[in-house]
């Protein structure tokens, strides 16, 4: 069965193993997650838990967020996920989730929203090559051929300059190294997405059997 919480993200560090080895980590903040809903197969279709993660300034709260948060008995939650597949006999109405659900040495994957970096050429955005940068060129880093003279337009798809990052990523089969469950912090080995203090959802790899 799926395992989750909710964390948000504190930066990178890095910790030595027992043979001296440096591990780069990411440190996922996790603590306050409340079950705010249960689904289940009879009445949705399919069995999940809805989490709530840190909670909304009361300027921010409407009145359906205080209601949905009253039938579990908890405050307005400012990052709300789904997790699927779970087993429901394990978790009850306004229970709150902890770190210790998860042991060192568990393989998940993380999602979480990448950094926006505005808007970018093909070169870095699509990582394309560039032309020749000797005097004459006429052609440094701008996009290449846009297609065939019929039709006589861009086809969808190209990979043209634009906007980029801001999207939702997740890097699976990662390792947690550490358990803090006096502090609520996760050490991941590796990164993760998104800067600092941004949102983040932990799940059990999905393909944890294939990597092993």
């Amino acid at each position: 069965m799926t395992k989750g919480i909710l964390g948000k993200k504190l930066g990178m560090t890095q910790i030595f193993s027992e043979n001296g080895d440096v591990i780069p980590v990411t440190v996922v903040e996790a603590a306050g997650n409340v079950v705010l809903q249960k689904k289940t197969v009879e009445n949705d279709g399919y069995a999940s838990i809805q989490v709530g993660f840190e909670e909304k300034r009361e300027s921010r709260v409407t009145k359906a967020d205080k209601g949905h948060a009253e039938k579990a008995q908890a405050a307005p939650k400012r990052f709300i996920k789904e997790i699927r597949d779970v087993n429901l006999d394990e978790y009850e109405f306004g229970q709150e989730v902890k770190v210790d659900i998860f042991k060192v040495g568990d393989a998940i994957d993380v999602t979480g929203t990448s950094k926006g970096k505005g808007f970018q050429g093909s070169i870095k955005r699509h990582n394309q090559s560039r032309g020749p940068m000797s005097h004459g060129s006429r052609y440094h880093r701008r996009p290449g051929s846009m297609g065939a003279v019929d039709a006589a337009r861009v086809p969808k798809g190209k990979n043209l300059p634009g906007r980029m990052g801001g999207e939702q990523i997740t890097v699976q089969n990662l390792e947690i190294v550490k358990v803090d469950t006096d502090r609520n912090l996760l050490l991941v080995k590796g990164n993760v997405p998104g800067p600092k203090r941004s949102y983040v959802t932990i799940k059990s790899a999905v393909k944890a059997t294939e990597a092993k």
